[in-house]
């Protein structure tokens, strides 16, 4: 909110201010103003929450009172945006640059530099390795890159936080990786900070290709659980670089109300391409890779839903997947479906799906849910809602529908990722609302 103000005000020099809820006001005129807007937004503030709300208590939040002020909430709306500005509030332009901690810590026990990390919020408050020089200098025979090198700028928690290659190295350390593991870290790290938002948004971390054999990441039995080195270490450091590099700290710039268990490791596994049936391409592949490259693909989402039990002849396998699709956000078309390699041999072998894509394209065109439904989601209210006041289609269509008529969410087949991982063990799927990113070749960062 208070980014589109200053665009507002600095660009079409119209007077604007930013209304945001009560539970994150303190972010919006706080961390937000010090590092991110370089100016300052005036705000007021309403009580939370307020989407799904009976009317009556909306219409109460704007004829009641600004939670900062005190004032009848509409008075406070004019006096902010027709007060002259104070001189403080002449300010303008970038923020200056967050103050940065010392990069060398002095002496201490290793007792109190753990509880210094904790303090800060620079882990994920399980045991870490402690990053001393000589282990971060080790990390870093893994990359010919060099330490100072920046990966990438990040902002969207305020202020430029420039990600280096130490920085990452630093990470891959207290994660407990390894050198090898390190030109996949840094591949990943491209992709930093992991996804946050207020509600439970996480991220799926998707490894293709030779580097799977190489590292020894498990795309078999348990590949989605704690039981293999790459699989845990590779997602754990990513984690630890949003944290440190992204800043985040909770109830200061991260306020999910309930977060995600995925987040610890960020769900990082790897495609099972030795059980492909014949005619799937591994992920990679399907994004314009060659098979011989190795690659990490990131995707963020919501929702997951399992199987709960075999897939039965009477009611065919991608059948239930549509039904459970049904409950999935489909925000950008996006949806990423997990099958073991026996389920994938079922959909091949039994029910005719020769590709990935033909599967893809069967989900888009059959998954329906209701207007209603779609539009009571709170990921679509915040993200596609603004696309139909737009009149872009077919959100400004669909908007204008009865509630209980029916729609095709998933528009785009090509944002349906079919993944194949598993043990073979049983015919176990999951459905996922996670959207897969263009995934990042690790060799660039050996």
């Amino acid at each position: 909110m208070g980014r589109w103000a200053k665009q507002i005000q600095l660009q079409l020099k119209i007077p604007a201010i930013g209304i945001a809820s009560s539970n994150i006001v303190h972010y919006a005129t706080g961390y937000n103003f010090k590092y991110n807007n370089g100016m300052p937004i005036r705000y007021v503030s309403v009580p939370f929450p307020f989407t799904g709300q009976p009317r009556a208590v909306d219409v109460g939040y704007v004829t009641g009172k600004d939670m900062l002020s005190g004032q009848p909430l509409m008075s406070a709306i004019i006096s902010a945006l027709t007060s002259p500005r104070t001189a403080e509030e002449m300010v303008a332009g970038t923020p200056s640059e967050q103050a940065a901690e010392s990069k060398v810590l002095p002496p201490d026990s290793e007792e109190n530099l753990r509880r210094l990390f904790e303090d800060k919020g620079w882990t994920d408050y399980n045991w870490v390795n402690l990053p001393t020089e000589k282990r971060v200098t080790e990390m870093l025979k893994g990359t010919s890159h060099k330490p100072s090198e920046v990966i990438k700028t990040i902002d969207i928690t305020g202020g430029l936080r420039q990600l280096t290659v130490e920085k990452v190295a630093i990470s891959a350390v207290m994660a407990g990786a390894s050198p090898e593991h390190f030109p996949v870290i840094l591949a990943l790290a491209t992709q930093a900070p992991f996804g946050n938002s207020t509600s439970s948004m996480a991220n799926m971390v998707v490894i293709s290709g030779p580097i799977r054999k190489r590292l020894n990441f498990n795309p078999g039995t348990n590949s989605l659980g704690p039981y293999n080195r790459s699989n845990a270490v590779v997602g754990r450091a990513f984690t630890l670089v949003s944290k440190t590099a992204g800043d985040l700290r909770n109830n200061v710039n991260a306020w999910e109300s309930l977060g995600s268990n995925f987040q610890y490791n960020n769900l990082c596994f790897a495609e099972n391409e030795e059980n492909l049936p014949e005619g799937w391409e591994p992920l990679h592949v399907q994004m314009g890779f060659q098979p011989t490259d190795s690659i990490v693909s990131v995707g963020v989402g919501w929702t997951s839903i399992s199987s709960v039990g075999g897939s039965q002849s009477l009611y065919p396998t991608h059948f239930l997947m549509r039904d459970y699709m049904r409950s999935l956000s489909a925000s950008g078309s996006s949806a990423t479906i997990l099958l073991d390699p026996t389920v994938a041999a079922l959909l091949k072998d039994t029910h005719g799906f020769k590709t990935k894509e033909q599967l893809s394209e069967w989900f888009s065109q059959n998954v329906e849910t209701t207007a209603g439904t779609y539009w009571g989601n709170g990921v679509i209210q915040s993200v596609n809602v603004p696309l139909a006041l737009q009149g872009l289609e077919p959100y400004a269509s669909w908007r204008k529908l009865p509630s209980d008529t029916l729609i095709k969410p998933f528009i785009n087949p090509k944002a349906v990722h079919v993944v194949v991982t598993g043990g073979k063990i049983q015919t176990t799927w999951f459905v996922t609302d996670f959207g897969l990113r263009r995934g990042v070749k690790v060799d660039d960062w050996a």
